[in-house]
């Protein structure tokens, strides 16, 4: 009798698919293995993925570099618990024949819903007034009106085009640039699409919703920092890698820009040392703008269906190079 094939989940920390009872739909397709700390070092990874013929990887913050990739001759399909596949070396795991399956989209109601509300901590200055509240002060400075404004969005798939949805709702205008804009998507999500230099000037918020690729990366540099109009705020719920982080603090310190909003980083976590953590401008999540229940079982959903689907001989969502 064949071995069952091996479906690992190697390192779920912070919790993502433990407990998740999608996970019962894989039994049917061989064992499921699940580790519930994180693989700190490439010999760890692996040792916990040798043999397997599928890995569901739960957490960003697992990397998977072409070494490891290639010392995993089994491995044919690996399931994202994410729309971003920055964890992986795309070159080397086409080069080892192992598909990729994303979840575009998927959570974009929800992403969308965290940006949206980062926007309006940073507007409003709520984590500099709580902070300073706390510290017994009772400060005076004035906060942001978004009605009216201008809405500047980055990249107009399914989070930014919902995160134009949300702020037309609450009357801002929504300008936009994407790399492949049309008047039939401009219609649809109710923006006008500019040049990216024109956004960035013209716009009082600007929110990046764009993919990291080697195009996109730090799509926002001194340059493009200087070209945004003054006390303009930046929303990034996109990757870290879309900002030059040290172009960006200096940006504030040199008051600039009004503030920045982050959920994502060059360098995750984010060191205690870290000056964006010193700023009474910004507001930070870290990493976790599709942390709901609701968002963390439709990606839990969303995996197993990748793999099933895979294993029926009908892949879906394949990420290609």
């Amino acid at each position: 009798m064949p071995d069952r094939l091996r479906i690992v989940i190697p390192g779920d920390d912070p919790p993502q698919m433990q407990g998740s009872p999608h996970l019962e739909r894989l039994e049917a397709y061989g064992e499921v293995v699940l580790y519930t700390d994180r693989p700190e070092t490439a010999e760890e990874k692996i040792k916990r993925v040798r043999g397997a013929g599928v890995m569901i990887n739960s957490r960003g913050l697992v990397k998977w570099p072409g070494d490891v990739l290639r010392a995993l001759p089994d491995l044919r399909m690996i399931a994202t618990c994410s729309i971003g596949v920055d964890s992986f070396d795309l070159e080397a795991a086409c080069e080892c024949g192992i598909v990729i399956s994303n979840q575009p989209g998927r959570t974009a109601p929800v992403v969308a819903e965290h940006a949206f509300g980062l926007m309006f901590a940073l507007a409003k200055r709520a984590a500099y007034f709580t902070g300073a509240m706390k510290a017994g002060h009772w400060p005076r400075l004035d906060a942001y009106y978004l009605k009216g404004k201008t809405l500047g969005v980055i990249g107009t798939g399914p989070i930014g085009s919902e995160m134009a949805k949300l702020a037309g709702s609450v009357g801002m205008e929504v300008i936009a640039w994407t790399y492949n804009p049309s008047d039939e998507r401009a219609r649809q999500i109710g923006v006008t699409y500019v040049e990216l230099d024109e956004l960035l000037r013209r716009s009082d918020v600007v929110s990046l919703h764009v993919m990291l690729t080697d195009d996109s990366r730090y799509m926002i540099n001194r340059e493009s920092l200087a070209g945004m109009k003054q006390g303009a705020l930046l929303i990034n719920c996109g990757r870290g890698g879309l900002v030059d982080t040290d172009a960006l603090v200096e940006a504030l310190r040199a008051e600039r820009l009004g503030g920045a909003a982050l959920d994502v980083f060059e360098e995750e976590p984010l060191p205690a040392d870290h000056p964006l953590l010193e700023m009474e401008q910004v507001v930070l999540t870290p990493h976790c703008a599709d942390m709901t229940p609701e968002g963390v079982e439709l990606l839990n959903e969303g995996a197993v269906n990748n793999v099933i689907a895979f294993l029926e001989g009908r892949p879906q969502h394949v990420v290609k190079l």
